[in-house]
């Protein structure tokens, strides 16, 4: 007789980790650096859209998120059916990589990187292919054009990247996408772009770039618009790929508020200005404040900075965390600190005089 052991799910979750955030210590919360969120709130005209959104929370949205995907083609310039919108930019690579990846599948990228990336491509039945950084931090371009191969499908390329805040410059971009294959897809994550203060192409080179048919552009409002917990993003593709992706979204992939909000933020955009000057600033005086003690950051193009720690990682983690400030270690790699809260260098001076006496 065989005795059953229950439902078994998928082989490719066998062994998965499910992402993870950062516990508070046994000392109460001063500053939160760990998730790379934006601080103070919903801004005035963002917090009033949203709420008058929540009085007609009863009703579905539209289909698709129609009326964001429409103000997003507008500002973009491009067509509406080159858009799609979901709560958040992970929810589209994930229904990117349902649509395209098969078993077996490779899909390659930098590492390290968003650290939800393998688990994505490993839930979808792909195998991620890591390709180790520069030892600055950046992307290893002919490297990562090197391990395409036969069983690549993607290819993800986080700009600016996380955790390091690194920038592949446009032209380099450029030459990259047109040396690959045209039946790869390439995927440019810009969830932290609006932070970059190098120069940057305009709309019209970016739609151009993912017209080619081979190229994804995805963004996010959770980080420089602040929306991280309403969950609202954005993809810009060709109209073939775009439609793949809305092929499997479900019907109603964001939630009305989000998309007021959203709207809200787009019809503002000096919040947004503002909001990311701050954040700039924020970013060179706590660079400044680590330089100062010794221990140089990597220049960063976004809101975070990351300090290379290696094997003492962790023990500047669990410092920070004693002192009531949360940030993001990677074991034996390094600490990634959200900047942008102005009580974050207080804090962090508490931290390193403690870490450099020791």
């Amino acid at each position: 007789m065989t005795v059953s052991t229950g439902p078994v799910p998928r082989p490719e979750l066998t062994g998965l980790a499910a992402y993870s955030s950062v516990a508070p210590g046994p000392v109460p919360v001063r500053v939160r650096a760990s998730s790379n969120e934006a601080p103070g709130g919903l801004a005035g005209p963002v917090l009033d859209a949203a709420v008058a959104a929540v009085g007609g929370a009863s009703r579905y949205p539209l289909i698709g998120g129609g009326d964001l995907a429409a103000a997003l083609a507008s500002s973009l310039g491009v067509a509406a059916d080159a858009v799609a919108v979901a709560d958040g930019a992970l929810p589209l690579l994930d229904r990117l990589l349902l649509a395209y990846v098969r078993p077996g599948d490779e899909v390659v990228m930098a590492w390290r990187s968003y650290e939800a990336y393998p688990l994505s491509v490993q839930v979808a039945g792909g195998r991620p292919v890591g390709v180790p950084l520069t030892a600055d931090g950046a992307h290893d371009l002919p490297a990562m054009a090197a391990a395409v191969g036969p069983a690549t499908r993607i290819v993800l390329v986080c700009n600016p990247n996380n955790p390091t805040g690194t920038v592949v410059p446009w032209d380099a971009l450029v030459s990259f996408v047109d040396a690959l294959p045209r039946d790869v897809l390439v995927v440019l994550d810009e969830a932290y772009t609006e932070y970059d203060e190098r120069p940057r192409p305009d709309d019209a080179a970016l739609a151009a770039l993912a017209d080619r048919g081979n190229v994804v552009v995805l963004r996010t409002f959770s980080k420089a618009h602040g929306l991280a917990g309403l969950r609202a993003g954005y993809l810009v593709a060709s109209s073939a790929v775009a439609g793949a992706v809305r092929a499997v979204l479900p019907p109603f992939p964001v939630s009305s508020v989000a998309v007021a909000a959203a709207l809200a933020s787009l019809a503002h955009p000096d919040v947004l200005a503002d909001r990311v000057a701050g954040t700039r600033v924020e970013r060179s005086r706590v660079h400044a404040l680590l330089a100062a003690r010794g221990l140089p950051a990597l220049p960063s193009s976004a809101n975070f900075v990351w300090l290379p720690l290696a094997d003492r990682a962790a023990g500047f983690a669990d410092l920070c965390r004693a002192h009531g400030l949360l940030v993001r270690p990677f074991a034996g790699e390094g600490v990634r600190i959200t900047v942008g809260d102005p009580h974050l260098r207080a804090v962090l001076g508490e931290v390193l005089d403690v870490w450099c006496r020791g």
